[in-house]
């Protein structure tokens, strides 16, 4: 990224985002910073509104937030500069797809998310803070999974969404191009959920499933990445319709 580093000692959850953004091999521009100040604010006013986050303290939006969607970058090689298409499956609030746009304008972003007012709050954000070359979709990941909009349509497919490792699979491998990946944003003991997805993994055309591990001094709480690469085209029959995958996982 382009840019001096600005450190605002006044703002102690700037300075520690920015920080261990630095340990993440991210530089943020000052007016990148402002963008992030820019969202936090914005998120605190909204979710007074509708039910966003329950994480409403600054420097918590900041580490939580912002800090944990940075993390994913570190299993996205040429990011830096690259026009990649990334999608965020169950974006709600934008996490990760919208700090990853911020850190890293080249990217071209999808955010899908089923609920209208968490899709309002995404096109005001991204309307704000003068985000290019971002589409906001409101819809399951079933029904774009099978869109030919979105099939198959996408470097990068990544998910913060509270599932287990076999049903986000489902939602997100198909939308993966050949060669792309799905990276899940995971904490705690994994080593279940990705034993149980290995089939799943394989019937959906995904390969490699491996963890990435968020080193401690950057961000606590065991936070790790689950990544996997799409091999092979994804059978035309995922994802199955609407509440399959999660009422009956593979």
């Amino acid at each position: 990224m382009q840019g001096d580093i600005i450190l605002d000692y006044t703002m102690d959850e700037q300075f520690t985002t920015l920080k261990d953004a630095i340990d993440l091999g991210i530089k943020l521009s000052p007016a990148q910073m402002g963008q992030f100040e820019t969202y936090a604010r914005q998120l605190i006013d909204w979710n007074e509104r509708i039910n966003l986050t329950s994480i409403t303290q600054p420097s918590r939006i900041y580490k939580l937030h912002f800090l944990d969607s940075l993390t994913a970058c570190m299993a996205i090689p040429n990011l830096v500069n690259m026009p990649l298409s990334v999608c965020d499956v169950g974006s709600g609030a934008g996490f990760p797809g919208i700090p990853l746009k911020i850190a890293f304008p080249a990217i071209r972003l999808t955010l899908v998310d089923s609920i209208s007012k968490r899709t309002d709050f995404l096109k005001r954000i991204v309307s704000t803070l003068g985000l290019d070359e971002v589409t906001v979709v409101t819809d399951r990941s079933e029904s774009i999974g099978q869109s030919d909009s979105f099939r198959e349509d996408f470097d990068v497919v990544v998910s913060r969404a509270v599932a287990e490792t076999r049903i986000l699979l489902e939602y997100t491998l198909p939308l993966c191009r050949i060669s792309g990946r799905t990276i899940l944003l995971k904490k705690g003991d994994v080593m279940d959920e990705m034993r149980d997805a290995s089939a799943a993994m394989s019937d959906l055309g995904g390969t490699n499933m491996r963890t990435v591990d968020i080193p401690t001094e950057i961000l606590d709480g065991d936070r790790k990445l689950i990544v996997v690469d799409k091999l092979t085209e994804t059978p035309s029959k995922y994802p199955r319709r609407i509440g399959i995958p999660a009422k009956r996982p593979l």
